[in-house]
């Protein structure tokens, strides 16, 4: 989940390195497969083109391929390319490794490279999970996205929800990138607590149990930590798409007023 900057920008790929070496564990594997295939339960992927765009660690990008997908990965952050080849230690059935393409989903030659890794009509899945909201130019990342997608493929996408709270945590993010390593450390451990006890009160759960195989610790990081920041409300993502010409198929809403909203796209 790694992406494009101005002059300053969160690394998500060394986030996701230090997650990978010591957070990431069988459990959390397994968990990330079953909420990936939940979530495309209705997607077909056997034999299918997917491409995972800002794939960070890699665990959708490789249970696609376990899937029996025909995958490529997309990430602006080199240290990524890393850190899925690391990770696919968990995943035995992956005959090789995924091929991937280092560069920005904004790049005009990213995306001619990305074009021509797929068929000609496009990829039957694309899939950019809590990703284009960090490019720096959300609505032209996701019309890059959805131009990659084929003629009936799917767009899969999740992208942080509007709240009235959004503009205050990106002026955090963008102090914290801007700030130097100690005022860092400090300001996540300043906001770990108000996260733990705002997520326990909103979900009545133990905000330490995530979902898709993450660690509340790094997923406290990325959420301090990433910048740029952008979001949108349901109904603006879905009127988006519709003049992209494609119709809202399945939605889950974000579990916390802030957090990501899902969503499965179906070009008409």
């Amino acid at each position: 989940m790694t992406h494009p900057s101005p002059a300053k920008a969160f690394d998500f790929g060394e986030n996701w390195s230090e997650f990978s070496e010591h957070a990431l564990t069988p459990a959390r594997v397994a968990q990330a497969r079953a909420d990936f295939a939940a979530l495309l339960a209705d997607v077909p992927l056997q034999g299918k083109a997917f491409l995972d765009i800002g794939f960070g660690q890699g665990l959708s990008l490789l249970t696609a391929a376990s899937l029996g997908g025909v995958v490529h990965g997309c990430d602006l952050n080199p240290k990524c390319a890393g850190v899925l080849l690391r990770n696919r230690r968990y995943f035995p059935e992956v005959a090789s490794n995924p091929p991937v393409t280092v560069g920005s989903i904004l790049d005009e030659r990213v995306l001619a490279t990305l074009k021509a890794a797929g068929p000609a009509d496009g990829f039957a899945v694309v899939h950019a999970w809590g990703v284009l909201h960090h490019t720096g130019n959300m609505d032209q990342a996701i019309r890059a996205a959805a131009g990659l997608v084929a003629p009936g493929g799917h767009l899969v996408l999740a992208l942080y929800n509007r709240h009235w709270s959004s503009s205050g945590w990106r002026m955090i993010k963008w102090s914290y990138v801007h700030s130097p390593r100690w005022l860092q450390r400090s300001l996540i451990g300043i906001c770990y607590p108000i996260i733990y006890l705002a997520k326990w009160l909103v979900t009545g759960k133990n905000p330490k149990r995530q979902e898709r195989g993450m660690d509340f610790y790094y997923d406290v990081v990325d959420w301090v930590g990433g910048y740029p920041y952008e979001y949108a409300s349901r109904n603006e993502i879905a009127a988006q798409l519709t003049t992209l010409s494609f119709a809202l198929v399945k939605f889950l809403p974000a579990r916390v007023p802030t957090g990501c909203n899902e969503y499965v796209f179906q070009k008409t």
